[in-house]
């Protein structure tokens, strides 16, 4: 069985980006990525702090917008001044979302230029048509891992275990432009262990811990966990109970670790492609 370190893998991506951000310095232009954080959810805010530290580390600078107990116009408003400012290149909005607020509604305020994370619906939109376009970094950081560890999805069977616009579907575009055949699943699908079994690759993105076991993989099965649920004792756990896939699978991603820091490289690395485009020299 193979761990497939993504720390590894986001350093080798991390290298790309100080030279970039120095040279729009060096043009008067300061990278910066806006982060609006509608909640006090641990969770998100233990990943804030790891964007925050990680944004310093390739000068990248990064602006965090915490909004206490905001409604959906708070949300838009705020959304709307950041992609009116010039300052500001890239912008991200965390989950999870006050009550009844939906982030597509709210998404769809951030200008496409600054979408790093492609939340904004016209970007999934372009995603699906092929057209150039900020995918979901985590979608992407899926995409990068595999790519790290050699394994072509040209006519490999894959499931993609997890639905939202926000990794589930946009992955499964990925992968199908890539070649693969992809099966998505979700909580109505009645037998999620014979869907996984026959699958060349498993991805994760459900939400719910410990769901993917050994008895869903088939013999050497690639596995990539995108789950992270906090733990009452500040842990992080994904949706794979590693211990027992890590039986059956021929590579893994563990939780932390795995597709976490890919994404935090990605998301820096659009911000400072968007200050390109957004300041050609």
């Amino acid at each position: 069985m193979k761990l497939i370190e993504g720390r590894e893998v986001a350093k080798a991506l991390r290298k790309q980006t100080p030279s970039i951000a120095e040279a729009l310095r060096a043009r008067g232009v300061n990278p910066t990525l806006a982060v609006v954080v509608p909640t006090d959810d641990e969770g998100t805010a233990w990943y804030v702090r790891s964007i925050a530290r990680a944004a310093d580390r390739v000068g990248v600078n990064c602006r965090i917008e915490q909004l206490a107990q905001p409604d959906h116009d708070d949300l838009v408003a705020k959304l709307e001044a950041l992609s009116a400012d010039e300052n500001v290149h890239g912008i991200i909005c965390q989950t999870p979302l006050p009550e009844n607020v939906k982030l597509a509604d709210v998404a769809a305020h951030i200008a496409p230029s600054k979408d790093v994370d492609g939340a904004n619906p016209m970007s999934l939109g372009r995603l699906a048509a092929g057209l150039e376009t900020f995918a979901p970094a985590t979608a992407e950081a899926v995409m990068v891992l595999f790519e790290a560890i050699g394994f072509n999805l040209d006519g490999k069977d894959i499931t993609m275990v997890g639905r939202s616009t926000v990794v589930g579907t946009p992955a499964a575009l990925l992968m199908l432009d890539h070649g693969a055949t992809v099966t998505i699943c979700h909580r109505q699908t009645v037998d999620l262990e014979a869907e996984c079994r026959t699958a060349d690759a498993v991805v994760v993105a459900a939400g719910a811990p410990g769901l993917i076991t050994a008895k869903h993989l088939k013999p050497g099965a690639i596995v990539i966990d995108v789950g992270t649920t906090p733990t009452e004792d500040g842990q992080l756990v994904g949706d794979v109970d590693f211990e027992s896939a890590s039986e059956v699978a021929g590579a893994i991603t563990p939780v932390p670790g795995g597709v976490g820091p890919v994404t935090t490289q990605l998301l820096l690395r659009n911000t400072v492609v968007a200050a390109q485009r957004q300041n050609p020299a």
